[in-house]
């Protein structure tokens, strides 16, 4: 991975590529993002199908949209969070999402107009990532759970793009809360009813200089031969 102006080993990558939701007013030009998607291109995917789509989102009137959807659905993240519960846990109760709906004008009055969620709208770049469902490998389609192995061919995608910002100097963020407004950023968007929205990606210039992650040790999350093993350690 190559860093403009200098080389950037893979693991300084990884260990430093946070997510970034401030940056500097400096534009990102459309020839580094245009290099940004086709190193990102070269993710895994099911079947190499490559169900992805971008739209790269320019248009003030599209951009304050998107910047509105995602905000309405950041005031619920936020009211689940005033709530004590997981925001939107698959395994949520009913109890659960009582409390959290009774906290939405908690979550309202909490805004602030230089938070990221306001502010999206003005992002140095906005990616919106799209998946074709028709193409996806869902193995866990048909189980009694919440779904999620069809994020398998979508994801990787998205965190290659933002890894090839980071080795360019640029930082960004992978989020997925518009999509709590997904008819209404289909509609915007113009998205055939087989896609779906799978993030909302900012990028630009950070205006802090990334620094190593605190993450939980291997031995924390990795065990032998069953989940109750031993922990796995060097």
């Amino acid at each position: 991975m190559t860093l403009y102006g200098g080389a950037m080993e893979l693991s300084e990558a990884l260990r430093t590529t946070g997510s970034v939701r401030e940056f500097t007013a400096q534009p990102v030009d459309d020839a580094l993002l245009f290099d940004v998607l086709d190193e990102a291109r070269f993710a895994p995917s099911g079947g190499n199908r490559q169900a992805w789509r971008v739209v790269v989102v320019k248009d003030t009137t599209q951009r304050r949209a998107i910047g509105e959807a995602y905000l309405d659905a950041w005031h619920d993240y936020v009211a689940h969070l005033l709530a004590g519960v997981i925001p939107f846990s698959p395994l949520a109760s009913d109890e659960d999402r009582a409390a959290a709906q009774g906290q939405r004008a908690a979550a309202l009055a909490r805004s602030r107009p230089d938070g990221f969620a306001e502010t999206l709208s003005e992002v140095p770049v906005m990616l919106v990532v799209c998946v074709d469902l028709g193409v996806l490998a869902a193995t866990d389609r048909d189980l009694d759970r919440y779904h999620f192995a069809g994020g398998a061919s979508i994801y990787p995608f998205v965190w290659n793009i933002l890894l090839a910002a980071r080795g360019r100097g640029l930082g960004g963020v992978m989020t997925t809360m518009a999509i709590r407004k997904e008819p209404l950023l289909s509609e915007l968007l113009g998205l055939p009813a087989n896609y779906a929205v799978a993030s909302v990606v900012a990028l630009g210039y950070p205006q802090r200089r990334n620094t190593n992650l605190t993450r939980r040790a291997v031995s924390e999350f990795t065990t032998l031969d069953t989940f109750e093993g031993a922990a796995f350690s060097a």
